[in-house]
């Protein structure tokens, strides 16, 4: 730990930003969207619960997917679907609130984006650092990104549609896609690099 503190930082802080989104994202639609949906949008439980089932098919669906993108370059498809993180979060609310069908189509487009993000970020993390703290700087960046995205994320999105509104959260998970997308542009490409060297 204190290898990586002290000679690895830039590249630690690459990771907890690269990491940001998928962490805010998840937790977005998993803890925030069950009790919003079942307290400010009046579903049911069980019935909110079923909308957010199918998601996770979707999400399920698209890790192995992710997976066969990224072997054409993993840096790549993590820009391209950040930015279509940053999309969703403008979308998020008006579908969050358009009924039934809204909510699904919410809850798969954002779960499907987690399994296009989550596929390749383990191994963009890892490759940032040299095999000597490699398992040491992953676990520290993505137990930085957990406390930040995930611990943080239900608390600061019901907070943010209470005060201001559901809009907000949207905004919120687009304002954590832009902080990943600045981490992936100080990274470079990793696809070719089989040696134990920092990619930063």
């Amino acid at each position: 730990m204190v290898a990586v503190f002290r000679n690895y930082t830039r590249a630690l802080i690459a990771g907890i930003s690269v990491s940001l989104a998928t962490f805010v994202l998840f937790y977005l639609m998993t803890v925030f969207a069950l009790s919003w949906g079942t307290t400010a949008l009046g579903y049911s439980r069980a019935k909110f619960l079923l909308i957010q089932l199918f998601g996770i098919c979707f999400f399920a669906l698209f890790i192995p997917v992710s997976a066969m993108l990224a072997e054409r370059g993993r840096r790549r498809v993590m820009l391209w679907v950040t930015v279509s993180i940053a999309i969703f979060g403008l979308v998020l609310a008006p579908l969050f609130v358009a009924g039934t069908t809204g909510a699904v189509l919410m809850m798969v487009l954002g779960l499907s984006l987690m399994g296009l993000t989550y596929g390749p970020l383990g191994t963009v993390i890892s490759e940032l650092f040299p095999t000597s703290v490699r398992y040491t700087g992953s676990s520290l960046a993505f137990s930085f990104a957990g406390i930040l995205g995930a611990s943080l994320a239900p608390y600061i999105a019901t907070w943010l549609a209470r005060t201001y509104g559901l809009q907000y959260v949207g905004y919120y998970l687009s304002g954590s896609a832009v902080l990943t997308l600045l981490g992936l542009l100080s990274i470079r490409e990793t696809k070719d690099d089989d040696l134990a060297t920092s990619n930063i």
